[in-house]
Parts: structure tokens; sequence; C-alpha cells
């Protein structure tokens, strides 16, 4: 299994999901964002090592939920010159797990195996699927 999660430390994978070291390749970036690099290890991870079903764990409180990005950018286009790399903020905590799973799912060097939308609600413990 592979599980693609935020980089936020409130986040302990192994808990949440009650697994042990070697059960699941976990992946961490802000914002639980199928990157390019994530979509290259998740292809790595399943020719290489056999992983055959994917999870997506948002979860509630994510510093990227409402984060200004335009101004952000500007900031440090300011600073240090021209930038283009997103930074991946979003409004809707529920609609952007959907996204990335479907990035997923559509991308055609990944495998056709199950990949799930879930958040982690930090404030209760709880998992939600998001469909």
């Amino acid at each position: 299994m592979v599980i693609l999660t935020c980089m936020d430390a409130r986040i302990v994978v192994e808990d949440i999901f009650g697994l042990r070291a070697g059960d699941a390749n976990v992946m961490r970036n802000a914002g639980a964002l199928a990157s390019d690099d994530f979509i290259r290890s998740l292809v790595l991870s399943q020719r290489v090592l056999g992983s055959n079903e994917v999870i997506v764990l948002g979860h509630t409180g994510c510093g990227l939920h409402g984060l200004p990005e335009a101004a952000l950018s500007e900031e440090l286009s300011r600073e240090a010159g021209s930038q283009d790399l997103p930074f991946g903020a979003f409004d809707d905590l529920d609609e952007h797990v959907r996204r990335q799973v479907q990035r997923i799912r559509g991308h055609p060097w990944v495998r056709r195996v199950p990949v799930h939308g879930l958040v982690y609600e930090v404030e209760t413990g709880r998992l939600r699927d998001v469909g």
C-alpha cells in the first residue's frame, strides 16, 4: 500500500491506520499533493515493490487550506526574482483530496489499483471518505 499524506507532524500514519514499519510506503509533502515527484515514486513503488493500493490522506487544519498562493508567489518573486513554483493552496479540502485521487487514477503510468480519498479530522481523530 502507498499512503500519500501531508508533512504535518500531527499525522502519525501508523497510529491512524494501525500499521507497523514496512506495512506501507508513506509519502509526504505539503498538502498531500499528487505531484510529479509523488507520481514518480508511486510508479516505482508499484513496479518494483508491488504496491497495489493507494490512499490519499488530507487533513483538517492544513496550512495550505485557504493560503493566499498568489500573494505568497508575488512576495517570493519580489524577494528572490521570478518564480513559477506552485504551492498547491486550496479552499475546499474534500475537493482537493478528490482532485489528487483523480490525478493518480488518470495518470497513464499508474497501474489501475484502488485509490481512496480520505480526510483525517485532527480534532477528533476520525477518518472520513470523500469519495
